[in-house]
This record gives C-alpha cells, sequence and structure tokens, in this order.
C-alpha cells in the first residue's frame, strides 16, 4: 500500500472517530499530494519517497508557524498548529538524535575522504541523500561544518 492511499485510508478512519484535527491534517496532506501528482511532468504518479518529503515539509512548515505564532502571543494557535504537526510526523521515519547523525556524517567523511571546509559540498550532498527524512538538514550541516573545521 501506497503512502497516498494509507493517508486516504486514514481519512476514513478519522472520520469514523470524528477526530477533527487528524481529518483536517489529514486532508491537507491528500490535497498536496493530488497537486503533486497531477504537477506537470509527474506522470500521475507519487512515489512513497516523494511523499515523505511532502510531509516532512509541512511538519517543518507546521512547527515554523507554530513559533511565530507563540511570538506573537497566540498559543491557541500555536498548539493547534503543534497538534497537526504531530499527526503529519506520525507518517514520518524516526528522527535521529544529534550522536546518530554525528556517526552518520563521521562514516560519510571517512568514504569521501573529506578533510576541509572545501569539501563540505560533497560531504553535505552524500549526507542528505543518506539521512533524507531522518533528520532536519540544517542540523546535518551544522554537524558537517563542526567535523569539518
Amino acid at each position: 500500500m501506497t503512502l497516498f492511499d494509507q493517508i486516504s485510508n486514514d481519512i476514513k478512519e478519522a472520520m469514523k472517530a470524528r477526530d477533527k484535527v487528524r481529518l483536517e491534517t489529514l486532508r491537507n496532506i491528500k490535497k498536496v499530494f493530488l497537486e503533486a501528482k497531477t504537477a506537470p511532468g509527474a506522470n500521475d504518479t507519487l512515489e512513497d519517497a516523494d511523499a515523505l518529503k511532502i510531509i516532512a515539509k509541512l511538519a517543518k512548515q507546521g512547527r515554523e508557524t507554530a513559533v511565530t505564532y507563540t511570538q506573537a502571543g497566540r498559543q491557541d494557535l500555536a498548539d493547534a498548529e503543534l497538534a497537526q504537526v504531530e499527526v503529519l510526523e506520525s507518517y514520518l521515519p524516526k528522527q535521529l538524535d544529534e550522536a546518530e547523525i554525528e556517526a552518520v556524517v563521521r562514516d560519510i567523511i571517512a568514504q569521501t575522504g573529506a578533510t576541509s571546509m572545501k569539501d563540505m559540498g560533497k560531504v553535505m550532498g552524500t549526507a542528505t541523500k543518506q539521512l533524507a527524512g531522518q533528520a532536519d538538514g540544517r542540523v546535518v550541516s551544522a554537524i558537517v561544518k563542526k567535523l569539518l573545521s
């Protein structure tokens, strides 16, 4: 079962359970999925890897929006946004902590033979592919900079 089909089935379950937050979030995911499927060049398909990237992007946007709401003194809106982020994150693979990311980056540095900041692009290219969906790009970048400095 593809992630697209899983989301469709979960929408039905959320309707039966009368879970408004989950239902609203899942409908939003499906809307974005449909837009991606019908985009020019998509051939009316959506691979699970692309679907995970979409969900990760939506979760990141939700977290950023919640921070903005909190700074504006609207905790009620921030809480609603974070509830949606929680639903989004249930579809993402487990996020790695900094120690696990650092171990992966050390392996990549050893494989690529990187020795200085000049090699950061090479390391980041490999790291973003290996850690796709499992780590935030900013965290990976900070770790790579720290290890190559």
